[in-house]
C-alpha cells in the first residue's frame, strides 16, 4: 500500500460526512430509541455475554450502541470514530445518558488501532462501518486483532448485490455533491422507493415505522446510504474466509435477503442492506 493511499484511508475529509448526519439523528434519541438499541445489541450479543466485559465500539456514530452496551452492564466502553462530529456526538450522548459509567471516546481510524497500545477487548463491535473504510479486508484484520482470547467480534457489513458497482459510483458522486444536488437525489430515491413499495403491495408507512422499532430513523438512513463512500460489499462466504485467516470461528450470523436473490445474488435495486455476524477468538489457554 502506497503512502498516499494509506493517508486517504485515515483522512476523514476523503470520506462521506457521516458525523453530521449522526449529530442530527442524535437529537431524536429518547427512551424508545435506547430500548430498541439495547434489543438490537442483545440480538447479536445476549446480556450475559456483555456484563462485566471490556467493549470496543469501532465507528461509534451517534454513540447509541455504546450507550446500549453500558446500559447492559459492560465494564468499560472505548468508542472511536474517524469523524470528529461523531466523536463529539457520542460524547454528548454518553454524558447525557450514561453519566458515571466508565467510557472513553476519541477520534481514530480503525487503521490506527493497535492491540499493543489499546489492549484487547472481550467484545469488539462495529455495525455498518468497516465497508466504508476504503479497505474492507484490512479493516477486518485490524478490528479482529483487538479481540481477546475467548472474546467476540460482532459486526455488520453490506451484502453483495448485482447493483453494487453502480451504487459505488452513485455514492462517490453524492458524497462530493453540494446540499442542493443531494436533496434532489434523496427526493428521487424516496419517490422511486415509494413506488416500489406500492408495486410490491407493501406499506411505506409501516416500513418507516420499523426503523423506529430498531432505534433508527429512515430519512437519516437514506442520506447515510446514498452518501456512504467509500463503499464495499461482501458475501457471507467471503466473510467466513476473512475470519478464518485471522483465526476466528463462526458463532452466529443473520444473512438476509435470500428471497430476492437472482442467480445467487440480491438485485439490490434500492440498496444492499447489512448482514450481521458474530465470530469468536478461541481461548487456547484453557
Amino acid at each position: 500500500m502506497n503512502s498516499q493511499h494509506r493517508k486517504d484511508l485515515i483522512d476523514a475529509n476523503v470520506h462521506f460526512a457521516f458525523g453530521k448526519n449522526w449529530a442530527s439523528y442524535a437529537e431524536l434519541i429518547g427512551a424508545q430509541e435506547i430500548t430498541a438499541a439495547e434489543s438490537g445489541l442483545q440480538r447479536l450479543l445476549p446480556a450475559e455475554t456483555l456484563e462485566g466485559k471490556r467493549f470496543m465500539d469501532i465507528g461509534c456514530g451517534s454513540g447509541l450502541h455504546s450507550l446500549a452496551a453500558l446500559r447492559l452492564k459492560v465494564r468499560e466502553v472505548v468508542a472511536v470514530d474517524i469523524d470528529s462530529d461523531s466523536v463529539a456526538t457520542t460524547r454528548a450522548v454518553l454524558d447525557r445518558h450514561a453519566r458515571g459509567a466508565h467510557y472513553a471516546v476519541r477520534q481514530a481510524s480503525v487503521f490506527d488501532l493497535d492491540p499493543v497500545r489499546e489492549g484487547r477487548f472481550d467484545v469488539v463491535y462495529s455495525w455498518g462501518v468497516l465497508h466504508h473504510t476504503g479497505d474492507l479486508d484490512r479493516a477486518l484484520q485490524r478490528a479482529a486483532a483487538l479481540v481477546a482470547p475467548g472474546g467476540l467480534f460482532a459486526f455488520a457489513l453490506y451484502r453483495k448485490t448485482w447493483m453494487c458497482g453502480l451504487w459505488k459510483l452513485e455514492k462517490r458522486w453524492y458524497a462530493h455533491s453540494g446540499p442542493g444536488i443531494q436533496k434532489m437525489l434523496r427526493g428521487l430515491y424516496l419517490t422511486l422507493f415509494r413506488a416500489g413499495q406500492l408495486i410490491r403491495g407493501s406499506s411505506f408507512k409501516q416500513y418507516v415505522q420499523s426503523y423506529k422499532e430498531r432505534g433508527m430513523d429512515f430519512h437519516h438512513d437514506v442520506h447515510d446510504w446514498l452518501g456512504g463512500y467509500p463503499y464495499e460489499s461482501i458475501s457471507a462466504d467471503e466473510v467466513a474466509g476473512a475470519m478464518s485467516r485471522v483465526g476466528l470461528i463462526h458463532v452466529k450470523s443473520f444473512v438476509r435477503g435470500q428471497e430476492r436473490h437472482i442467480f445467487g445474488r440480491n438485485l439490490g435495486l434500492f440498496g444492499s442492506g447489512c448482514d450481521e455476524y458474530v465470530y469468536a477468538r478461541p481461548d487456547t489457554s484453557q
